[in-house]
């Protein structure tokens, strides 16, 4: 048995939110090379158009949205024509994110409901949205992309470290409220990747 058979993602659908660049694009070209069928949202027309032709480019046949994973209807529409089009959802990955580095005392309110939001109030609408069609096929994965923040505070970062501790326990609470229905839920929590996000760090 060949080290990808013992891996294989045959048959499976992948939703990988944020899945047009970065980590989220390369989980998911490591998914379609493990044989899963891809799915992915992003924000715009301009950011759609560069993910397809990248996926074309590695030979991946992937089906793109432009859905903001803030806003429930729209999640519940992009998860059901994935239903209907591609299968019912057997993994799900939050990767979709955003940070912002302001120093605390200079940071508007709205600044850090905006990464809140997106950094954890979306995994919980998307996971919300995946996980009856999970309950019914009797599994589903769950992988919610944390960050070394989850664990640690940096200055200027106290939005993004409060929505990645918080997702941190979505994890866990989603393993507790739906591990009997044999959905597993996990958290990785990434170091410095050489993304567009980390890039004025580097």
């Amino acid at each position: 048995m060949s080290y990808m058979d013992m891996f294989s993602l045959k048959g499976k659908v992948a939703l990988v939110t944020g899945g047009s660049y970065g980590i989220g694009f390369v989980i998911a070209r490591a998914y379609a090379r493990a044989g899963a069928r891809i799915a992915f949202n992003c924000r715009s027309q301009e950011h759609l158009d560069t993910a397809m032709a990248a996926y074309a480019k590695e030979g991946i046949d992937a089906k793109g949205y432009i859905c903001d994973v803030t806003d429930t209807e729209k999640v519940r529409d992009m998860v059901a024509d994935i239903d209907t089009s591609i299968g019912t959802i057997d993994i799900l990955v939050n990767n979709a994110g955003i940070i912002k580095r302001i120093p605390m005392c200079d940071m508007d309110e709205a600044d850090f409901r905006q990464v809140i939001d997106i950094d954890l109030v979306a995994p919980f609408i998307v996971s919300k949205a995946v996980i009856p069609g999970m309950i019914a096929k009797g599994e589903g994965k769950i992988i919610n992309i944390c960050s070394m923040m989850s664990e640690l505070g940096r200055e200027t970062v106290s939005a993004y470290a409060a929505a990645k501790g918080g997702l941190k326990m979505l994890t866990r609470n989603i393993c507790s409220e739906f591990g009997g229905a044999n959905i597993q839920c996990n958290g990785i929590g990434p170091g410095y990747i050489a993304t567009p996000q980390t890039a004025p760090l580097r």
